[in-house]
């Protein structure tokens, strides 16, 4: 069964996205097949096998991102629809896709890390920029109407500094302006790249009870920075996660690191 709907991925203009303010971003809407989307929803990870990460520190004051997150690892124990779509992910459609969309010559090297965000009641998503060795990030959302009504929240927010702001700084939502709000459900995506400026953020979640889930896939295109050639020859991969899976549940160990 093929995931990506090529035809979507190629009525998207690279132009318009990197032209995009106040930074390259754009909200895909059917991202997969209609039944490859439908197929993936229904297997998605059991919240059993997250890392609930809550209170965690993040750097420069920023508040903690609240959210059960399950960090792909090859060989790890998944569902047969989901290694089919993450084969598709590594495979050359997509590859050529991300090549047009950042700008990517045939010899530029990236790395893709992939994980599941789950988040549940008043979880949010405090302003940041992502870390400089993440080139750009593919935002999947696994929800319909029924699943996740819009007026529990959970839309994505582009925001604007206005160039106000230094990357590693923890500005509020209060103090920057809302430069699209978006909605992801029913097979969208956000593809967005990141700058010194790229702020995003989510407002507390407002589900009404909290063993509701937000998910998302999150696929993340990673520069092979010197950071990231030093984790890995310390068996992490670019996102701090060590390659090995740890026995229990057969998911990966390990705190990530922004």
């Amino acid at each position: 069964m093929p995931y990506l709907n090529l035809e979507s991925l190629a009525a998207v203009s690279a132009e318009t996205f990197q032209q995009q303010r106040p930074y390259p971003w754009t909200r895909m809407q059917n991202t997969l097949t209609d039944q490859g989307w439908e197929t993936l929803r229904a297997s998605l990870p059991d919240m059993a096998h997250f890392q609930r990460m809550v209170g965690v520190k993040r750097a420069h004051g920023q508040a903690p991102h609240n959210r059960g997150i399950l960090h792909y690892v090859e060989g790890m124990a998944v569902a047969p629809p989901w290694r089919e779509f993450i084969a598709e992910l590594h495979g050359p459609a997509y590859d050529a896709f991300l090549r047009r969309m950042l700008g990517f010559g045939p010899r530029q090297k990236y790395i893709l890390t992939m994980e599941w965000y789950y988040a549940w009641q008043g979880c949010s998503v405090s302003p940041h920029c992502d870390a400089r060795r993440k080139i750009a990030t593919h935002i999947f959302f696994f929800a319909n109407d029924q699943d996740w009504p819009r007026d529990w929240g959970g839309d994505i927010l582009i925001l604007d500094d206005e160039g106000r702001y230094k990357a590693h700084s923890a500005p509020g939502f209060e103090d920057l302006k809302v430069a699209a709000s978006l909605d992801l459900r029913n097979n969208g995506s956000l593809l967005f790249q990141r700058t010194e400026h790229s702020w995003h953020g989510v407002r507390p979640l407002q589900a009404p009870r909290p063993d509701i889930y937000r998910k998302l896939f999150i696929v993340t295109i990673n520069i092979p920075s010197f950071q990231v050639w030093w984790r890995r020859v310390r068996g992490k991969d670019p996102d701090g996660f060590p390659y090995k899976l740890a026995p229990r549940h057969g998911v990966a160990a390990g705190v990530p690191a922004d």
